[in-house]
């Protein structure tokens, strides 16, 4: 038996305070996930609705309901249960959902893994999170087997999809169990999940989060920003191991009684060919996903996207110009959002009817968002500053508890590290993430901005700006660009990039440097991977190549 995962938290006395200002945010002591995700569902009179699309696949709830409770019954007899730590390596198929419902109604403590994630990455979130079993789809096994080489305390693997003989599958552990399951009595500030950060700043750090964490997410920012019903369908590419697919593809939709779409890797095409088919209500992407959308030929004449109301954009901030673009293309607005994996999901929205583009938008309904300065005091609108969060969810490092005090500080406000702008009117507006700020020559230059200005040229797919060192002025600001057309890539195009920079900035923010390249480096869940462009480990752009 694993120790009870809630030994491993971290000192109350750096936990940060619970605004609780909505009154569906007040939670009973005992709170299971599982419970209010699926059961209330399957139990009630939606027990015969869609719960999952996937494909031609369609499973209502009670079905679900009778999938995860035989696999509850199955993970208890091969001794696992409540407090163990369970690693999910599968894609975003219904196996996922079931296994993830599964583990919440005992207990367990899922550990949600990028597909993409290799054997030396996967093998450190084991250990870290003390891992001694994961479930684990057939076609991702083969890492997960390296991975066991380096953390021999992961001894056991469940397989999903194609097994081989003398697999412990999914389907044997579910065989023959009863359809009914009795769910653990967990408490509401039990530990439900460890969210494992992505990565950008290259170390991935574990996230802890309660079962009510989770409900609290749905019941503040989807409650409130997407008014959700029964008869919405959520569709998007996220995947179901980061928190924005979680709770988009999962959470949110389980809780309303909606259902959600699962659709395989992402390409644009076969995005917007989901959408249409399944009849997608919102969509969770991310700001590069709807730019490539918008790319396809016809887009709107090859599918029809008439069912859809709302469309959610998160990982990055969302340019003005893919607002713009993708409204007067589709007719339908794009929510911007930030959260962040130590928060579960997003804690600044756009609010449907009022979206100012390039704006985030306000703090969502339960949780209090400042603007602070350095010293931990209140910036006046218009100043730039470090964005701090109070709410119904906050960080909670696992085993970390030096990183939980820098992250949660000035008397328990969630400080990210993201620089936010605050105007009259109350819309945050992203600037960069404070070791984005490059300063040259004395003058601040917020890397994002200078990239939404790039975005706009006609040329320019996407870019990415870092800080280059510079012995003259400290640093300089270096563009990494992509273009829509790589063959254009010529000094000539350099210069005109540099003075549409200048015709629409202040001239000292121009980028000094200009590098085309063919692909930023991005994490799984899409963010730009900056430290890398810092190291300058990227493959130039040789038009000879071709």
């Amino acid at each position: 038996m694993i120790p009870d995962a809630r030994e491993s938290l971290p000192s109350p006395g750096l936990m940060p305070e619970r605004v609780y200002t909505l009154p569906e945010l007040r939670y009973p002591v005992t709170l299971n996930a599982g419970v209010e995700l699926l059961d209330r569902n399957a139990d009630g009179d939606r027990g015969g609705r869609p719960a999952i699309h996937a494909g031609e696949r369609v499973i209502a709830y009670a079905d679900l309901a009778t999938d995860v409770n035989r696999l509850c019954h199955g993970l208890r007899s091969i001794g696992l249960d409540r407090g163990d730590r369970v690693l999910l390596r599968l894609p975003n198929v219904p196996e996922f959902v079931v296994a993830w419902l599964a583990c919440q109604k005992l207990g367990i403590v899922t550990v949600g893994t990028m597909p993409l994630l290799r054997a030396r990455e996967l093998a450190s979130i084991a250990t870290d999170a003390g891992a001694h079993a994961a479930i684990v789809w057939g076609g991702l096994r083969e890492e997960l087997e390296r991975a066991q080489q380096q953390a021999p305390d992961l001894k056991q693997l469940i397989v999903a999809g194609d097994a081989g003989p003398g697999d412990t599958t999914l389907a044997s552990l579910q065989s023959g169990r009863p359809a009914r399951f009795t769910a653990e009595a967990t408490s509401r500030d039990e530990i439900a999940m460890i969210a494992y950060t992505s990565g950008s700043t290259g170390v991935p750090k574990g996230c802890v989060h309660f079962h009510r964490d989770i409900l609290a997410s749905a019941d503040s920012y989807a409650r409130h920003v997407l008014t959700p019903s029964p008869d919405d369908r959520f569709g998007g590419h996220p995947t179901l191991a980061f928190t924005f697919g979680t709770g988009g593809l999962l959470v949110f939709p389980l809780r309303f009684g909606a259902s959600t779409v699962l659709s395989g890797p992402f390409t644009p095409e076969s995005m917007l060919d989901t959408m249409a088919r399944q009849r997608v209500t919102v969509s969770f992407c991310a700001p590069t996903s709807y730019r490539l959308m918008l790319r396809v030929p016809e887009m709107t004449r090859r599918y029809d996207l008439g069912s859809l109301r709302l469309g959610v954009s998160a990982a990055e901030p969302l340019p003005a110009a893919t607002w713009r673009e993708w409204h007067e293309t589709t007719g339908v607005e794009l929510l911007d959002g930030i959260g962040s994996t130590e928060m579960f999901h997003i804690f600044v929205s756009s609010v449907p009817g009022r979206v100012r583009p390039g704006a985030t938008g306000f703090p969502v309904p339960g949780y209090d968002c400042r603007v602070l300065d350095e010293e931990g005091h209140e910036c006046p609108p218009g100043q730039p500053g470090l964005i701090a969060i109070k709410g119904p969810t906050g960080c909670k490092y696992w085993r970390k508890p030096d990183r939980q005090a820098e992250y949660v500080r000035w008397g328990g406000w969630n400080v990210t590290g993201d620089v936010y702008v605050q105007d009259e009117d109350g819309y945050l507006t992203y600037q960069c993430r404070s070791d984005d700020m490059i300063v040259s020559g004395g003058y601040k230059i917020p890397g994002p901005e200078v990239e939404h200005v790039l975005d706009e040229h006609p040329a320019v797919a996407e870019s990415a700006v870092v800080a280059l060192p510079d012995p003259t002025r400290g640093f300089i600001v270096k563009a990494f660009v992509v273009l829509k057309e790589p063959r254009r890539s010529s000094p000539s195009l350099v210069t005109e990039l540099q003075e549409h920079v200048k015709r629409e900035l202040a001239p000292y923010k121009y980028p000094r440097a200009i590098e085309f390249v063919e692909l930023l480096p991005r994490t799984e869940t899409g963010k730009i991977q900056r430290y890398i462009l810092r190291r300058a480990d990227v493959v130039p752009y040789d038009p000879g190549r071709r």
